[in-house]
């Protein structure tokens, strides 16, 4: 039992990052590609109809660490407490921002909630790789370690490479992207004629989505991987993991449905900008 627990906690956190990984990109990317309040309006709305699915995984996460680890409770809150603070903050302002941005049309309003959904964005991708080294450290090092802050900045340069590769298998040809170089090799600009200094995102496959959704988890698998041995023998006990069998895994199965319904929901060419009632 403690081997399939853990195989299910790690499904949720990889999974987690696979899918709010793009969530958190695209808000990384807001300031970057959406140079106009058209274009960060078309980046939320693409991304609009995940983000509460999405945001399962992770109270699914926190739900089971403290099920199946309850011995790791207590070190996550006390060696984390001043991240896990910061990120409980940066998340409440990214979902107010995407809440709150077109409550009031003006341009000051949408402007800083604009920036809050970035900023919450940024706060919860390099708090994820400052968490992950402490982790792996067995929260024996402070997160606030040279270590840990380039795995912050590994984890949101892989979130903002994720979310890229979503608008541009979403929404391609609508996200501006800097010309790398102008000439006979330069990509033709789907925006405007070739020479100018932009050019438009150009399209990704599903496959191609769900490959940078691997690397986007990659920094969470190879932490799970290190930490196996550990988890499985600070494991409940099995009466325990006996009771959460019997209460959790019949709802995982809708779960899955909810998501496989969102992902054809939505997909593109499909409503493709169907928005949710908060947008």
């Amino acid at each position: 039992m403690e081997v399939i627990w853990f195989v299910i906690f790690a499904v949720l956190l990889v999974g987690y990052f696979a899918l709010e990984g793009f969530d958190l990109g695209v808000g990384l990317l807001l300031p970057v590609l959406g140079r106009t309040r058209e274009g960060r309006d078309r980046m939320v709305a693409a991304v609009a109809p995940y983000v509460l699915a999405n945001e399962v995984w992770l109270v699914a996460v926190a739900g089971t660490l403290f099920g199946v680890y309850p011995l790791l409770e207590g070190e996550v809150l006390f060696g984390l407490y001043p991240v896990v603070v910061a990120m409980l903050l940066s998340w409440v302002l990214r979902d107010a921002g995407l809440w709150f941005r077109r409550r009031i049309d003006g341009r000051r309003w949408r402007g800083f909630w604009d920036a809050m959904i970035a900023f919450g964005s940024l706060g919860l991708s390099f708090g994820w790789g400052m968490a992950l080294y402490a982790a792996a450290t067995g929260f024996a090092s402070s997160p606030v370690h040279p270590v840990g802050l380039m795995l912050g900045v590994v984890v949101t340069l892989l979130f903002a490479l994720h979310g890229w590769t979503f608008l541009a298998w979403r929404a391609p040809g609508d996200f501006p992207e800097r010309r790398v170089g102008l000439g006979s090799g330069s990509l033709r600009d789907q925006a405007g004629p070739v020479g100018s200094a932009t050019t438009s995102t150009a399209a990704r496959s599903g496959r191609a989505l769900m490959l940078s959704g691997i690397v986007a988890a990659l920094p969470a698998a190879g932490l799970l991987a290190g930490a196996m041995p550990y988890l499985l023998e600070h494991s409940a006990p099995a009466a325990t993991l006996n009771v959460l069998s019997l209460m959790v895994l019949p709802c995982a199965p809708i779960m899955v449905g909810a998501q496989l319904w969102v992902w054809n929901t939505f997909r593109p060419g499909k409503d493709a900008f169907r928005l949710p009632s908060f947008f």
